[in-house]
Protein backbone atom coordinates (compact mmCIF):
# COMPACT_ATOMS: atom_id res chain seq x y z
CA UNK A 1 0.00 0.00 0.00
CA UNK A 2 1.32 3.45 -0.92
CA UNK A 3 2.42 5.65 1.97
CA UNK A 4 -0.22 8.31 2.71
CA UNK A 5 0.67 11.86 1.61
CA UNK A 6 4.08 10.62 0.45
CA UNK A 7 4.61 13.63 -1.81
CA UNK A 8 2.94 16.14 0.49
CA UNK A 9 4.79 15.68 3.78
CA UNK A 10 8.30 16.35 5.08
CA UNK A 11 9.77 14.91 8.28
CA UNK A 12 11.89 17.48 10.17
CA UNK A 13 14.51 16.23 12.65
CA UNK A 14 16.82 18.45 14.74
CA UNK A 15 20.00 16.67 15.84
CA UNK A 16 23.58 16.86 17.06
CA UNK A 17 24.34 13.16 16.55
CA UNK A 18 24.29 10.31 14.02
CA UNK A 19 20.74 9.31 13.18
CA UNK A 20 20.91 5.60 13.95
CA UNK A 21 17.43 5.85 15.46
CA UNK A 22 16.03 6.04 11.92
CA UNK A 23 16.64 2.29 11.47
CA UNK A 24 13.79 1.60 13.86
CA UNK A 25 11.56 4.03 11.96
CA UNK A 26 12.56 2.77 8.49
CA UNK A 27 9.28 0.88 7.78
CA UNK A 28 7.34 4.08 8.43
CA UNK A 29 9.66 6.93 7.39
CA UNK A 30 11.59 5.62 4.39
CA UNK A 31 8.98 6.65 1.77
CA UNK A 32 9.13 10.27 2.95
CA UNK A 33 11.55 13.14 2.46
CA UNK A 34 13.55 14.13 5.56
CA UNK A 35 14.81 17.61 6.44
CA UNK A 36 17.61 17.29 9.01
CA UNK A 37 18.63 20.44 10.90
CA UNK A 38 22.06 19.91 12.42
CA UNK A 39 22.63 21.89 15.59
CA UNK A 40 25.97 22.65 17.20
CA UNK A 41 29.33 22.33 15.46
CA UNK A 42 28.77 22.60 11.68
CA UNK A 43 32.11 20.90 10.94
CA UNK A 44 30.85 17.66 12.48
CA UNK A 45 29.59 15.05 10.01
CA UNK A 46 26.18 13.61 10.81
CA UNK A 47 25.70 10.07 9.51
CA UNK A 48 22.30 9.12 8.11
CA UNK A 49 21.45 5.46 7.42
CA UNK A 50 21.44 4.49 3.75
CA UNK A 51 18.21 4.49 1.79
CA UNK A 52 16.65 7.66 3.19
CA UNK A 53 15.85 10.65 0.98
CA UNK A 54 17.03 13.70 2.91
CA UNK A 55 18.53 17.16 2.87
CA UNK A 56 20.70 18.36 5.75
CA UNK A 57 21.29 21.92 6.91
CA UNK A 58 23.89 23.03 9.44
CA UNK A 59 24.52 26.47 10.93
CA UNK A 60 26.66 27.54 8.00
CA UNK A 61 23.80 26.70 5.62
CA UNK A 62 21.30 28.63 7.75
CA UNK A 63 23.58 31.68 7.77
CA UNK A 64 24.13 31.41 4.01
CA UNK A 65 20.44 31.05 3.17
CA UNK A 66 19.02 33.65 5.58
CA UNK A 67 21.90 36.11 5.86
CA UNK A 68 21.32 38.63 8.67
CA UNK A 69 17.88 37.12 9.33
CA UNK A 70 19.56 33.93 10.52
CA UNK A 71 19.63 35.63 13.93
CA UNK A 72 16.03 34.48 14.46
CA UNK A 73 17.04 30.79 14.35
CA UNK A 74 18.19 29.44 17.71
CA UNK A 75 21.62 27.83 18.09
CA UNK A 76 22.52 24.97 20.46
CA UNK A 77 18.84 24.27 21.06
CA UNK A 78 16.31 22.01 19.37
CA UNK A 79 14.35 25.16 18.50
CA UNK A 80 16.57 25.22 15.39
CA UNK A 81 14.10 22.67 13.93
CA UNK A 82 11.81 25.48 12.80
CA UNK A 83 14.30 26.32 10.05
CA UNK A 84 13.21 23.02 8.49
CA UNK A 85 9.60 24.19 8.52
CA UNK A 86 10.64 27.31 6.67
CA UNK A 87 12.59 25.62 3.85
CA UNK A 88 10.05 22.83 3.31
CA UNK A 89 7.82 23.11 0.28
CA UNK A 90 5.32 20.48 1.41
CA UNK A 91 1.82 20.94 2.78
CA UNK A 92 2.40 18.89 5.93
CA UNK A 93 5.23 18.62 8.47
CA UNK A 94 5.98 15.91 11.02
CA UNK A 95 8.76 16.65 13.50
CA UNK A 96 10.32 14.15 15.88
CA UNK A 97 13.32 14.12 18.24
CA UNK A 98 16.18 11.69 17.74
CA UNK A 99 15.61 10.04 21.14
CA UNK A 100 12.07 9.03 20.22
CA UNK A 101 11.60 5.39 19.24
CA UNK A 102 8.71 3.32 17.92
CA UNK A 103 6.22 2.57 20.70
CA UNK A 104 3.94 -0.43 20.97
CA UNK A 105 0.20 -0.36 21.56
CA UNK A 106 -1.35 -2.51 24.32
CA UNK A 107 -1.60 -5.47 21.91
CA UNK A 108 2.17 -5.34 21.30
CA UNK A 109 1.90 -3.96 17.77
CA UNK A 110 4.31 -1.26 16.59
CA UNK A 111 2.59 2.13 16.41
CA UNK A 112 2.85 3.95 13.08
CA UNK A 113 2.89 7.41 14.63
CA UNK A 114 3.08 9.21 11.31
CA UNK A 115 0.00 7.48 9.89
CA UNK A 116 -1.97 8.41 13.00
CA UNK A 117 -0.91 12.06 12.78
CA UNK A 118 -2.00 12.13 9.14
CA UNK A 119 -5.39 10.70 10.13
CA UNK A 120 -5.73 13.40 12.79
CA UNK A 121 -4.85 16.19 10.37
CA UNK A 122 -7.23 14.99 7.66
CA UNK A 123 -10.23 14.83 10.03
CA UNK A 124 -11.97 17.98 11.32
CA UNK A 125 -11.51 19.36 14.84
CA UNK A 126 -14.30 20.40 17.20
CA UNK A 127 -12.99 23.32 19.32
CA UNK A 128 -16.33 25.07 19.79
CA UNK A 129 -18.17 22.39 21.77
CA UNK A 130 -16.64 19.51 23.72
CA UNK A 131 -17.67 15.98 22.76
CA UNK A 132 -17.62 13.64 25.77
CA UNK A 133 -16.73 10.69 23.51
CA UNK A 134 -13.65 12.71 22.51
CA UNK A 135 -13.01 12.56 18.75
CA UNK A 136 -16.41 12.05 17.11
CA UNK A 137 -14.70 11.09 13.85
CA UNK A 138 -12.89 8.10 15.41
CA UNK A 139 -13.97 4.55 14.62
CA UNK A 140 -16.80 3.50 16.93
CA UNK A 141 -17.54 7.05 18.12
CA UNK A 142 -19.88 9.87 17.12
CA UNK A 143 -21.34 13.10 18.41
CA UNK A 144 -23.19 12.51 21.66
CA UNK A 145 -26.77 13.52 22.41
CA UNK A 146 -26.98 17.27 22.91
CA UNK A 147 -24.17 18.14 20.55
CA UNK A 148 -25.45 20.96 18.26
CA UNK A 149 -25.96 19.81 14.69
CA UNK A 150 -24.84 23.22 13.45
CA UNK A 151 -21.35 22.55 14.86
CA UNK A 152 -20.90 18.95 13.73
CA UNK A 153 -19.07 19.87 10.55
CA UNK A 154 -16.14 20.96 12.69
CA UNK A 155 -13.21 23.10 11.54
CA UNK A 156 -9.98 22.29 9.65
CA UNK A 157 -7.29 20.68 11.81
CA UNK A 158 -4.03 22.64 11.82
CA UNK A 159 -2.04 20.72 14.47
CA UNK A 160 -1.79 17.13 15.70
CA UNK A 161 0.03 16.87 19.03
CA UNK A 162 1.19 13.37 19.97
CA UNK A 163 2.26 11.97 23.34
CA UNK A 164 4.99 9.75 24.80
CA UNK A 165 5.39 6.51 26.67
CA UNK A 166 8.29 5.88 29.08
CA UNK A 167 9.98 9.27 29.83
CA UNK A 168 7.26 11.90 30.33
CA UNK A 169 7.77 15.49 29.23
CA UNK A 170 8.21 16.98 32.70
CA UNK A 171 9.78 20.25 33.77
CA UNK A 172 12.96 20.21 35.86
CA UNK A 173 11.34 20.59 39.33
CA UNK A 174 9.01 17.66 38.60
CA UNK A 175 11.92 15.61 37.24
CA UNK A 176 13.84 16.26 40.46
CA UNK A 177 11.06 15.11 42.79
CA UNK A 178 9.99 12.17 40.58
CA UNK A 179 13.25 10.93 39.03
CA UNK A 180 12.02 7.38 38.47
CA UNK A 181 8.55 8.13 37.20
CA UNK A 182 7.70 6.62 33.83
CA UNK A 183 4.53 6.90 31.78
CA UNK A 184 3.03 3.50 31.03
CA UNK A 185 -0.54 4.73 30.56
CA UNK A 186 -1.74 4.24 27.00
CA UNK A 187 -4.95 6.24 26.56
CA UNK A 188 -6.70 5.37 23.31
CA UNK A 189 -8.09 8.84 22.65
CA UNK A 190 -7.74 11.95 20.52
CA UNK A 191 -9.43 15.17 21.54
CA UNK A 192 -9.64 18.73 20.31
CA UNK A 193 -8.23 21.50 22.50
CA UNK A 194 -11.31 23.64 23.31
CA UNK A 195 -11.31 27.19 21.97
CA UNK A 196 -9.85 29.61 24.50
CA UNK A 197 -7.85 26.92 26.28
CA UNK A 198 -4.04 27.00 26.32
CA UNK A 199 -1.96 23.82 26.41
CA UNK A 200 1.77 23.03 26.77
CA UNK A 201 2.78 21.91 23.29
CA UNK A 202 5.69 19.47 23.04
CA UNK A 203 7.70 19.46 19.81
CA UNK A 204 9.11 15.92 19.99
CA UNK A 205 6.11 14.18 18.35
CA UNK A 206 4.20 16.84 16.45
CA UNK A 207 2.54 17.23 13.05
CA UNK A 208 0.90 20.23 11.43
CA UNK A 209 -0.60 21.57 8.25
CA UNK A 210 2.08 23.94 7.02
CA UNK A 211 -0.33 25.71 4.66
CA UNK A 212 -2.76 26.45 7.48
CA UNK A 213 -0.44 27.39 10.37
CA UNK A 214 3.22 27.10 9.25
CA UNK A 215 4.29 30.75 9.68
CA UNK A 216 3.20 30.65 13.34
CA UNK A 217 5.32 27.57 14.12
CA UNK A 218 8.27 29.66 15.26
CA UNK A 219 10.09 28.11 18.21
CA UNK A 220 11.45 31.41 19.48
CA UNK A 221 14.89 32.49 20.66
CA UNK A 222 16.38 29.79 22.87
CA UNK A 223 19.74 28.26 23.70
CA UNK A 224 23.08 29.91 22.98
CA UNK A 225 23.18 33.56 24.04
CA UNK A 226 19.62 33.53 25.39
CA UNK A 227 18.46 33.59 29.03
CA UNK A 228 16.01 30.73 28.60
CA UNK A 229 15.64 27.27 27.07
CA UNK A 230 13.11 24.43 26.88
CA UNK A 231 10.24 26.85 26.27
CA UNK A 232 10.61 26.84 22.48
CA UNK A 233 7.78 24.44 21.61
CA UNK A 234 5.52 25.80 24.35
CA UNK A 235 5.97 29.38 23.10
CA UNK A 236 5.02 28.21 19.61
CA UNK A 237 2.06 26.35 21.07
CA UNK A 238 0.67 29.39 22.87
CA UNK A 239 1.04 31.46 19.71
CA UNK A 240 -0.72 28.88 17.54
CA UNK A 241 -3.43 28.54 20.23
CA UNK A 242 -4.32 32.20 19.87
CA UNK A 243 -4.04 32.26 16.08
CA UNK A 244 -5.99 29.03 15.51
CA UNK A 245 -8.79 30.39 17.72
CA UNK A 246 -8.80 33.64 15.75
CA UNK A 247 -8.78 31.98 12.32
CA UNK A 248 -11.21 29.17 13.16
CA UNK A 249 -8.74 26.28 13.08
CA UNK A 250 -8.38 23.26 15.35
CA UNK A 251 -5.66 21.57 17.43
CA UNK A 252 -5.83 17.89 18.39
CA UNK A 253 -3.93 16.10 21.14
CA UNK A 254 -3.64 12.46 22.23
CA UNK A 255 -2.70 9.61 19.90
CA UNK A 256 -0.17 8.75 18.57
CA UNK A 257 2.38 7.70 21.18
CA UNK A 258 6.11 7.39 20.65
CA UNK A 259 8.62 5.79 23.07
CA UNK A 260 10.69 8.59 24.63
CA UNK A 261 13.94 6.79 25.43
CA UNK A 262 16.15 9.23 27.28
CA UNK A 263 15.63 11.53 30.28
CA UNK A 264 17.52 14.81 30.04
CA UNK A 265 19.55 16.06 33.01
CA UNK A 266 17.17 17.83 35.45
CA UNK A 267 19.91 20.11 36.81
CA UNK A 268 20.84 21.29 33.31
CA UNK A 269 17.14 21.68 32.56
CA UNK A 270 16.60 23.78 35.68
CA UNK A 271 19.28 26.24 34.56
CA UNK A 272 17.50 26.54 31.21
CA UNK A 273 14.00 26.76 32.63
CA UNK A 274 14.19 28.78 35.83
CA UNK A 275 13.46 32.19 34.27
CA UNK A 276 10.66 30.69 32.22
CA UNK A 277 9.06 29.28 35.36
CA UNK A 278 8.83 32.82 36.76
CA UNK A 279 7.94 34.45 33.43
CA UNK A 280 5.09 31.99 32.86
CA UNK A 281 3.13 33.80 35.57
CA UNK A 282 3.01 36.77 33.19
CA UNK A 283 3.07 35.04 29.80
CA UNK A 284 0.11 32.73 30.46
CA UNK A 285 -2.26 35.57 31.51
CA UNK A 286 -1.01 37.49 28.47
CA UNK A 287 -1.97 34.69 26.07
CA UNK A 288 -5.26 34.11 27.89
CA UNK A 289 -6.24 37.75 27.41
CA UNK A 290 -4.73 38.59 24.02
CA UNK A 291 -7.02 39.32 21.08
CA UNK A 292 -6.11 39.93 17.45
CA UNK A 293 -7.56 42.63 15.17
CA UNK A 294 -10.36 41.56 12.85
CA UNK A 295 -8.40 42.50 9.75
CA UNK A 296 -5.78 39.87 10.61
CA UNK A 297 -7.00 37.29 8.11
CA UNK A 298 -3.74 35.40 7.45
CA UNK A 299 -1.32 33.63 9.75
CA UNK A 300 1.42 36.13 8.89
CA UNK A 301 -0.74 39.14 9.75
CA UNK A 302 -1.83 37.47 12.99
CA UNK A 303 1.74 36.69 13.94
CA UNK A 304 3.05 40.19 13.32
CA UNK A 305 0.14 41.65 15.30
CA UNK A 306 0.88 39.21 18.12
CA UNK A 307 4.55 40.22 18.10
CA UNK A 308 3.55 43.85 18.61
CA UNK A 309 1.55 42.90 21.70
CA UNK A 310 4.43 40.77 22.99
CA UNK A 311 6.68 43.82 22.67
CA UNK A 312 4.20 46.22 24.30
CA UNK A 313 3.08 44.02 27.21
CA UNK A 314 5.69 41.36 27.88
CA UNK A 315 8.58 43.71 27.10
CA UNK A 316 7.81 45.27 30.50
CA UNK A 317 8.47 41.91 32.17
CA UNK A 318 11.98 41.53 30.77
CA UNK A 319 13.99 42.96 27.84
CA UNK A 320 14.21 39.42 26.47
CA UNK A 321 10.62 39.71 25.25
CA UNK A 322 11.42 42.84 23.24
CA UNK A 323 14.22 40.89 21.56
CA UNK A 324 11.85 37.96 21.03
CA UNK A 325 9.20 40.23 19.48
CA UNK A 326 11.79 41.56 17.03
CA UNK A 327 12.79 37.98 16.18
CA UNK A 328 9.13 37.07 15.54
CA UNK A 329 8.97 39.79 12.88
CA UNK A 330 12.33 38.72 11.44
CA UNK A 331 11.02 35.13 11.27
CA UNK A 332 8.01 36.22 9.19
CA UNK A 333 10.24 38.27 6.89
CA UNK A 334 12.53 35.25 6.42
CA UNK A 335 9.56 32.93 5.86
CA UNK A 336 8.10 35.24 3.20
CA UNK A 337 11.50 35.60 1.50
CA UNK A 338 11.84 31.82 1.14
CA UNK A 339 8.16 31.37 0.28
CA UNK A 340 7.37 34.30 -2.04
CA UNK A 341 4.36 32.69 -3.73
CA UNK A 342 2.73 32.06 -0.36
CA UNK A 343 3.58 35.59 0.80
CA UNK A 344 2.01 37.09 -2.32
CA UNK A 345 -1.15 35.05 -1.80
CA UNK A 346 -1.37 36.27 1.79
CA UNK A 347 -0.70 39.88 0.93
CA UNK A 348 2.42 40.07 3.10
CA UNK A 349 5.10 40.25 0.39
CA UNK A 350 7.41 43.25 0.65
CA UNK A 351 10.35 44.47 -1.31
CA UNK A 352 13.36 42.62 0.05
Amino acid sequence: MAAPLKDELDIVIPTIRNLDFLEMWRPFFQPYHLIIVQDGDPSKTIKVPEGFDYELYNRNDINRILGPRASCISFKDSACRCFGYMVSKKKYIYTIDDDCFVAKDPSGKDIDALARHIKNLLCPSTPLFFNTLYDPFADGADFVRGYPFSLREGVPTAVSHGLWLNIPDYDAPTQLVKPRERNSRYVDAVMTIPKGTLFPMCGMNLAFDRDLIGPAMYFGLMGDGQPIGRYDDMWAGWCINVICDHLGLGVKTGLPYIWHSKASNPFVNLKKEYKGIFWQEDTIPFFQAVTLPRDCDTVQKCYVALSQQVRDKLGKVDPYFTKLADAMVTWIEAWDTLNPREAAANGTAKGK
